[in-house]
């Protein structure tokens, strides 16, 4: 093979050779449970191809294999590259090591082109480029490097895909000849570059939807693309043009809107825990409308009767007409009234609103694994998240602590549906999760979601300092939190001169500031410290942080105002 610096990779390609052709059949990955087909080997001799690729290799059908992804190529030029960048996993950066099919020296991600078609050998084998190879967490374990994948595009050293248009036989040592060029100005680098790393180009959008002979998987992107910055287009003129723009950057806050729902079914699912399916009374939310196609670890404010606000998590559903909570009865003393209303008084066919649906969880796409640690209803933030992430073949293990195993909610999903992945721990019969002892055993490469009362987060908090853990390996998502502690004084500098406001013991900013200003002057979502929504800036004094949604570099000009306090007198702009 020749190194790389024999090799110009900006060449032109018309003529290469498949240096080594490789297959291999699904296996357990190290140190996991999933199995992949990344691991291939060297054939020798002559190999059939057929439509789905070549014979006896396997794939991964959730996002390897079908007739879009029936051949990866890669170019062998790269390996040197990745050896003298990542000398730790050198003797990993081999032949095989991204688990492609043909090997090659000199077609590469800059003279290859999107519908490119390709002839192989002298057997017949016509190829034809169909997509850009996307990078997945499997690449981080194999190279045990935390994070690597998106190296690959973002240096255009992912491969890339082809679809077999004859079938036939090919071998190590078979010519490619290029018989066709449809898209010379589209080479795959060039298509990552608005894949990946400039998402926002409505021009360059608009342009690649229109390749057919690109797989869907890509031109299904940037067809969404397309669609929403038309839908965006739409109602920035129905609004006369600067309202629905700045809800779509965030630049100002978004006014809450508020629909009608409809009880539909009300379920027991435990003696504390009661299920509500709502059904949105108006028409479905106009098509292209980001943000509400998925609702996986999703929650969403109801207003009650008597204007009682309080954030519940979406426990399934993939649409914002139709969705289900799981609301657990508050102990006496504890909640605020919310809980004891849906229990008690609300019944199907009554009429709730619903404010914001969002989603401050972000899958770890990079991790290796997904470890869930969750007390008693905190299983309604994670669930649909841990059933999307098993559908998919990531791997996932949930530890889930409860008063006892009638406790359980949604039980055929969480004790019949996840198996082998379920850890339950049940107090009546003196089982105790051992969260520090779980931190501890984390496999290499994990990501942990952490959702269960508040002795359970601290915990569990502590156990992540200790292990070293960073802010993006961990994620706390909070049902309740403590919001009481001292009076104190704020100053609020850019409203009414700097007017100053007392904080009572029992209350929160956020409720003094609404009181004071308004609902529209401060925006809030989740409201247990978890979304980040109701930030505001601190321009003077201590603040008591609560909650996890600030980085630690933040909390030294800003504060949630929904469960930090202020000590003594503070300042704060919002």
């Amino acid at each position: 093979m020749a190194p790389a610096a024999h090799i110009d990779l900006f060449a032109p390609f018309e003529r290469d050779t498949v240096l080594e052709v490789r297959t291999s059949k699904m296996k357990t990955m190290p140190g996991l449970t999933i199995e992949s087909g990344i691991d291939k080997r060297e054939r020798a001799g002559r190999i059939p191809v057929s439509f789905l690729g070549l014979e006896d290799d396997e794939h991964d059908p959730t996002f390897h294999g079908g007739k879009d992804k029936a051949i990866h190529g890669y170019c062998s030029s790269h390996y040197p590259s990745w050896r003298a960048e990542f000398p730790a996993a050198a003797s990993r950066f081999r032949p095989g090591g991204f688990g492609e099919n043909l090997v090659t020296a000199c077609m590469n991600e800059r003279n290859v082109c999107i519908g490119d078609i390709v002839s192989v050998g002298d057997d017949g084998v016509l190829l034809q480029v169909s997509l850009p190879r996307q990078p997945c967490f499997k690449l981080n374990h194999r190279f045990q490097l935390k994070n690597f994948a998106p190296n690959t595009y973002k240096l255009s050293r992912t491969g890339w895909y082809y679809r077999v248009l004859h079938e036939g036989t090919i071998q190590a040592g078979d010519e490619i000849r290029l018989v066709e060029r449809k898209w010379p100005q589209w080479t795959i680098e060039r298509v990552q570059e608005y894949l990946h790393r400039n998402q926002d180009d409505a021009v360059m959008n608009e342009e690649l939807s229109k390749i057919e002979a690109m797989g869907d998987e890509a031109r299904g992107a940037f067809l969404k693309r397309v669609a929403q910055f038309k839908a965006r287009q739409k109602r920035a003129v129905a609004s006369g043009g600067g309202a629905a723009a700045s809800e779509e950057d965030g630049t100002a806050a978004a006014v809450e809107k508020w629909r009608d729902y409809r009880v539909v079914e009300k379920k027991t699912q435990t003696p504390r825990i009661a299920s509500f399916v709502l059904e949105a009374v108006d028409l479905p939310q106009e098509a292209g409308d980001g943000g509400w196609a998925a609702l996986m670890g999703a929650h969403t404010r109801l207003r009650l009767p008597g204007g009682l606000v309080r954030t519940y998590s979406i426990v399934s559903g993939s649409s914002a007409d139709r969705f289900e909570l799981g609301v657990a009865l508050a102990d006496p003393g504890r909640g605020r009234g919310g809980s004891a209303y849906l229990h008690r008084t609300a019944q199907a066919g009554d009429v709730l609103q619903i404010g914001r649906i969002r989603t401050d969880v972000k899958p770890a796409v990079a991790a290796s694994c997904h470890v869930f640690v969750v007390g008693g209803i905190g299983i309604t933030a994670f669930l649909s998240m841990i059933e999307a992430y098993r559908a998919i073949h990531w791997e996932t293990t949930l530890h889930y602590a409860v008063r006892d195993a009638a406790d359980v909610p949604f039980r055929d999903r969480v004790v019949d549906g996840l198996g082998g992945s379920l850890r339950l721990y049940d107090a009546s019969r003196g089982e105790r999760m051992d969260v520090a002892a779980i931190f501890r055993g984390l496999p290499w490469n994990a990501h942990v979601y952490v959702c269960g009362p508040p002795r359970m987060m601290e915990e569990a908090k502590r156990a992540a300092r200790e292990c070293g853990l960073g802010e993006d390996e961990v994620h706390f998502e909070a049902f309740e939190a403590e919001t009481g502690g001292d009076p104190f004084e704020v100053e609020v500098a850019n409203k009414g001169g700097g007017k100053v406001l007392m904080v009572g013991g029992e209350e929160t900013l956020l409720e003094v500031l609404r009181r004071e200003f308004g609902d529209g002057d401060v925006a809030s979502s989740c409201e247990v410290g978890n979304c980040g929504t109701c930030k505001v800036a601190v321009r003077s004094g201590r603040v008591d942080h609560r909650g996890t949604a600030l980085l630690e570099d933040e909390k030294t000009e800003s504060m949630l105002s929904c469960v930090s306090r202020g000590i003594g007198r503070i300042t704060v702009e919002v």
